[in-house]
């Protein structure tokens, strides 16, 4: 047990990451009863679904499990409201400043995990009562910041009291090791739990992920702020030739609205956003949940046990 499954009453420090449109109830229970913890991401979502889908994990499970609010959401304020009122194990906040919510959680007995892309917020955020943080690099997939997963690790674990998660391009059990012996307490992983045969994202995208190589993501809405990783396709070539262009932002906004959803629920792989992170290689087969989580944590084992050796002994 480390400070991270004792904070979360979880087996493996292993956490859903949150994928709007994807990862409902099924991929939450899923992920808690093999021992980690699900989350329900509720971007692009209203309180009824909410509601609906804690129910059915309250239904199936008794194990831990938490939703994601992104602060972005124009109807933030509604989803908020609603995880306070389901008083869930654990909420992860993101894609804002999540300070002046941590107090309401706090209240309601929810633990509060902030997605934090730089060392000033993340110490504002233990300062405000976080329980942790989720620091995630520009590899991952979805909305990203500017730091990569190494540098954020160096810079802002020795700072910190509060279990760190680290997320951004960990799909296997070497990127968990690294984080590990970087100083994390667990790992945040969501590309790779597109594949499990629990996630209801439609099979185009998995398909798509198993035959992805390495150069096949790409950043849209670079020049802008608004930067998101995905699988490079019509809809990527469109975006990035209007950025190339310098067109209004409301052009560029109007060509991306509705494209997570056209991919993960419709399946249309060439003019939707594919969220993905960078380490594609090795996703080459659906699995069940269960199954990547303990292949994850087995091959970390493994990599640690052997760390001691690399190590060149002095004389």
């Amino acid at each position: 047990m480390n400070k991270l499954t004792k904070l979360l009453g979880i087996k493996y420090p292993i956490i859903q990451g949150p994928m709007a449109w994807i990862t409902e109830a099924e991929l939450a229970i899923a992920v808690g009863e093999a021992g980690g913890a699900g989350v329900i991401a509720c971007g692009s979502r209203n309180a009824a679904w909410i509601r609906e889908e804690v129910k059915k994990v309250r239904a199936a499970t008794d194990k831990p499990f938490g939703l994601n609010v992104p602060l972005l959401d124009l109807n933030k304020d509604e989803l908020l409201r609603t995880a306070c009122e389901e008083k869930v194990p654990f909420v992860t906040i993101g894609a804002g400043n999540p300070i002046p919510y941590i107090e309401s959680f706090k209240k309601a007995g929810i633990k509060v995990i902030c997605v934090i892309p730089n060392l000033k917020l993340a110490k504002r955020v233990e300062d405000n009562g976080a329980d942790a943080i989720v620091i995630e690099g520009m590899e991952a997939g979805g909305h990203i910041g500017s730091i990569t997963t190494m540098a954020l690790l160096t810079n802002i674990i020795p700072e910190m009291k509060i279990p760190v998660i680290a997320a951004g391009g960990i799909a296997d059990g070497r990127g968990m090791a690294a984080a590990f012996l970087m100083g994390a307490a667990g790992v945040q992983i969501g590309t790779a739990f597109l594949l499990a045969e629990e996630c209801t994202v439609h099979m185009n995208v998995k398909r798509r992920l198993i035959e992805a190589m390495d150069t096949d993501s790409v950043v849209t809405g670079l020049l802008h702020g608004h930067s998101a990783r995905c699988l490079k396709n019509d809809f990527t070539e469109k975006y990035l030739g209007l950025e190339r262009t310098a067109a209004p932002q409301e052009k560029m906004d109007q060509l991306a609205t509705g494209t997570s959803r056209l991919s993960a629920v419709e399946g249309d792989i060439a003019n939707g956003s594919v969220f993905a992170g960078q380490s594609l290689v090795r996703l080459k087969s659906i699995r069940p949940v269960r199954e990547i989580i303990e292949s994850i944590y087995n091959e970390a084992v493994e990599v640690l046990n052997k760390a001691p050796g690399l190590l060149i002994k002095r004389d």
